[in-house]
């Protein structure tokens, strides 16, 4: 029995999001029912993160506890035999047994795309948050910049566990143009939940002109309305972040391990 690494990208269309519901369609489900084929034995995956019902990734990690007399590179290719067409297994590697996707992640990379015009386009629909009126990619990525850093981000989503710590540290917050789509890319250490949809929607509506920089910044120094957890009332304009970009844009890229702790040399087998 080892554990294997598996990266994942799927098309979250056609998904209630990553995590196995009863009675509905899950990433984990489809994945799970797949290893069953293997003779896997375990009841549940390993995750890097749980995406929303929509949502896509190109790196997704799981892994699990398998017996595989095989190279992993078959196990890939047997995985995939089993799997529907909008997964797929990307790789997959011998770790150490106490590898956890989540726990011993260095950073994670998402991907938020949008698309200007003024009418739908069922080709980019699926894949962006379609924004009208028109936004600069100038002014997109000057309210980006602040959000570099550590911060209460509390504002802007809420922590796994309640009561959790809030405070998260962005490695890289910046927007480019890939046409037909601007793309946001948010690199840190971990995420709240709906965390990067509500900075989108907030950096969208300031470079609509819907909101000022100030805003974004109060945002952060407010926190979760730590006045209002206090007891006192708070106005309800300054609840800033109320809306939440659509899960169709967001993309899962990449989770990065220190690879000199995770991953297994064959001669150490």
């Amino acid at each position: 029995m080892e554990r294997y690494q598996v990266i994942l990208a799927y098309d979250g269309s056609h998904f209630k999001g990553f995590q196995r519901q009863a009675n509905v369609r899950s990433v984990q489900g489809v994945v799970e029912s797949a290893l069953h084929k293997l003779n896997w034995q375990g009841k549940s995956i390993l995750a890097a993160g749980r995406t929303d019902t929509g949502a896509h990734a190109t790196g997704q990690v799981i892994a699990f506890d398998l017996d595989w007399d095989h190279d992993p590179h078959d196990l890939m290719q047997a995985l995939n035999n089993h799997l529907p067409m909008d997964v797929v297994a990307r790789d997959a590697k011998r770790v150490c047994a106490s590898f956890h996707p989540r726990y011993d992640a260095s950073w994670r990379k998402y991907f938020y795309r949008i698309y200007c015009q003024p009418a739908r386009d069922p080709f980019l629909e699926p894949y962006a948050w379609r924004v009208w009126p028109d936004v600069e990619l100038s002014c997109l990525c000057e309210a980006a910049r602040p959000l570099v850093g550590a911060h209460d981000f509390s504002s802007f989503g809420t922590p796994p566990q309640s009561g959790g710590n809030t405070v998260r540290c962005v490695l890289k917050s910046y927007w480019k143009q890939e046409a037909p789509y601007l793309v946001y890319e948010i690199v840190g250490q971990a995420f709240l939940y709906h965390m990067v949809r509500r900075i989108v929607f907030m950096l969208v509506r300031i470079a609509q002109g819907m909101l000022e920089l100030t805003d974004l910044m109060h945002a952060l120094e407010l926190g979760a309305c730590k006045d209002e957890i206090e007891g006192r009332v708070v106005d309800p304009s300054k609840r800033l972040v109320h809306g939440l970009a659509p899960a169709q844009g967001l993309i899962l890229v990449e989770v990065q391990y220190p690879l000199e702790i995770v991953y297994l040399d064959e001669d150490t087998k």
